[in-house]
């Protein structure tokens, strides 16, 4: 069941984010010597990713991590780029290597076998702890409703709706609506609820119509983070303006 978690400020968000994930992690390591982990990437988590890079007791050299999307076709010296955010923000900044970092290459030539290529890497790494978010248009990573909740595939090439383009120009990711691509590489939603743990962090006003959708509307594939109900260890992080519209208190 879906659990909600209530910080003051973005800040305190990210921290009380990162503090869950990091726990799982040790407890994987600790139980297995190794643990698997999705991270995410977007404005959404800059105070999650700084804080779990610096969370005391993680030996990262054990840790293979894989991230949820990537837009098919852009090069990765791109500023929007997943790859080159995760380098920067997660990779780099970690005080020690990690055993395996498994990159979405949006630029592969064959889009498909990259997909089979990821699934089968993940296959091998059942993931214990899963860092996501969810879009103002209520998608899971890159999800855009109506969200496929019976894909079969780990990865798969879906086309990026209006909404979410538009999210990405709003960030700042790119000059015009026109720039944004219209399809992407992304982790199913049934490969995103297998993880033994989803830390799920939502902050900022923009995104409180898709946090009242996910957890009070329908479950439905036309509100893609409503899964996240069916999920046995899933925390939902939020603060003051993105939990702004929820009735539940």
């Amino acid at each position: 069941m879906m659990r909600l978690d209530r910080s003051p400020d973005k800040l305190a968000l990210g921290q009380a984010a990162a503090a869950y994930a990091a726990e799982g992690l040790r407890r994987a390591l600790a139980a297995r010597g190794a643990a698997n982990l999705i991270v995410a990437t977007g404005a959404s988590q800059f105070e999650m990713l700084q804080a779990l890079t610096a969370a005391p007791g993680i030996d990262w050299r054990r840790v293979t991590a894989f991230h949820l999307d990537e837009y098919l076709g852009l090069p990765v010296t791109h500023p929007a780029s997943f790859r080159a955010y995760l380098r920067q923000r997660f990779v780099a900044a970690l005080p020690a290597p990690l055993a395996a970092f498994h990159e979405v290459d949006g630029e592969a030539p064959d889009p498909a076998a990259e997909c089979r290529r990821l699934g089968d890497l993940i296959a091998r790494h059942p993931t214990d702890v899963a860092c996501v978010g969810i879009g103002e248009n209520g998608h899971l990573a890159f999800n855009d409703p109506p969200a496929d909740f019976d894909a079969k595939a780990a990865f798969h090439v879906v086309p990026l709706d209006e909404a979410c383009r538009r999210q990405q120009l709003g960030e700042g990711w790119f000059p015009t609506l026109e720039d944004v691509p219209t399809r992407a590489i992304s982790m199913s939603v049934p490969q995103i609820l297998a993880s033994g743990r989803i830390v799920c962090t939502v902050p900022d006003a923009r995104k409180a119509i898709a946090v009242r959708d996910a957890v009070e509307g329908p479950f439905t594939p036309l509100c893609p983070a409503s899964a996240l109900r069916t999920h046995p260890d899933c925390v939902l992080f939020l603060d003051p303006a993105s939990a702004a519209l929820l009735q539940r208190r």
